[in-house]
């Protein structure tokens, strides 16, 4: 199959972003966006690609769910045994993309990557629902499974281990925090000469720049 993916364009006009507009803090500048995309009603607005590496340097991505976002970073949660998990133990950085088409916005951050306390994992646990709680036990993320029926099994045996519907918190699970050294703002404009607005940790707090698009 041939498909012509070369002559797909879309203009972006939307809307400006400039040094001057921006918030002198990042996370401020964070929120405003982000409480404009929740207003937007965008189907996935928490939605961001997790980009780790290896020690040797060989990158993977995938998309993982915002569930905390504060002075300290920004927080997810998952299988601390999955790729992810194993590529954060051996190069503790990380980068974070927000990709909001319909506002003709992205956002980029960088930084290092921590665990989370317990006590912060179990609070954000305990509001799961009940089978998303069993499906942490059910599944070792990312592992070579023989089949659809094997992660069924381990399911079920999971619900009837906690079948008084009191699941605990599983020791290979929990939240990891990004600790931002940067952030970039990027907003679409026509001509392909895109507003792009970077913010560089300095001991003074934050430089503002701008980057060619």
């Amino acid at each position: 199959m041939d498909i012509d993916v070369a002559s797909m364009r879309k203009e972006y006009s939307r809307e400006e972003l400039t040094e001057d507009s921006v918030q002198r803090d990042p996370l401020g500048q964070f929120a405003s966006w982000f409480d404009e995309a929740i207003a937007s009603a965008l189907p996935e607005p928490t939605a961001m690609a997790l980009s780790t590496a290896t020690s040797d340097g060989r990158p993977s991505s995938r998309m993982v769910l915002l569930k905390g976002v504060d002075q300290q970073g920004l927080v997810w949660f998952t299988n601390y045994a999955s790729r992810k998990g194993a590529e954060l133990d051996a190069n503790p950085y990380a980068a974070l993309l927000f990709f909001w088409p319909e506002l003709e916005r992205q956002i980029r951050i960088e930084g290092r990557v921590v665990k989370v306390s317990q006590a912060e994992s179990l609070k954000y646990f305990l509001t799961r629902p009940v089978d998303s709680k069993l499906g942490a036990w059910a599944s070792l993320q990312s592992i070579v499974v023989a089949s659809k029926d094997v992660l069924r099994h381990q399911f079920e045996s999971a619900k009837a281990r906690f079948a008084d519907g009191d699941v605990p918190l599983p020791p290979h699970w929990g939240g990891y925090r990004l600790i931002p050294e940067s952030y970039e703002f990027w907003q679409g404009r026509p001509s392909r000469m895109h507003d792009r607005i970077h913010y560089r940790k300095d001991n003074d707090g934050w430089t503002i720049e701008r980057l060619s698009p």
